[in-house]
């Protein structure tokens, strides 16, 4: 091993960005048009938090986005490119456990009037997640059947979900732990 200063860490990846990307757009094409009921799922949950209402519908649906994800994702096709994906499904399905805990909870998410800096900072995390990662995959030079989109992939759905959890009031750092770690 006298030639280890030539790695690079490249050398250590699992799979090439390519690999990746194109696991995205087998996903999407597979599982099309659900992207659409993705996308009024996610935009349901910004109206809902930004009103203040129904904090069990919008944990109900933040829940059902995790587990779909947890399944479809991690667990049925990015494990084919990462050993460990079976434990980031386990971590989603975590979360969203969690989530539908905060649906049988008589205290579960409430989202009470919030402070103007915290309600927009937010809403645009959350917005950013539903309406602005979507549009990453082609301001990359991708194309959009290889777009990550909210409660198809993971990314935007943890971000949106960091996004609703920080207009929530009552003790909610527990459900914020698995989103930031993602």
């Amino acid at each position: 091993m006298s030639e280890w200063w030539t790695y690079r860490l490249s050398d250590f990846l699992m799979f090439s960005p390519r690999t990746y990307n194109r696991v995205f757009e087998l996903y999407n094409a597979e599982i099309w048009p659900l992207q659409i009921v993705m996308i009024a799922v996610g935009l349901a949950v910004l109206s809902l938090v930004w009103r203040g209402v129904h904090g069990r519908v919008v944990a109900a649906a933040l829940g059902a986005v995790w587990i779909f994800v947890a399944w479809a994702y991690p667990w049925e096709r990015y494990a084919t490119i990462n050993s460990a994906a079976p434990y980031y499904a386990a971590g989603f399905a975590a979360e969203a456990m969690l989530l539908a805990w905060c649906c049988i909870r008589r205290d579960g998410l409430r989202f009470d009037p919030q402070p103007a800096p915290v309600k927009w900072i937010g809403s645009a995390i959350l917005a950013g997640g539903v309406m602005l990662y979507p549009l990453l995959a082609p301001l990359l030079g991708r194309p959009w059947t290889q777009a990550e989109i909210f409660g198809i992939a993971p990314d935007p759905t943890a971000v949106a979900t960091i996004g609703a959890l920080l207009l929530a009031k009552g003790r909610i750092a527990w459900l914020l732990a698995l989103p930031l770690l993602w």
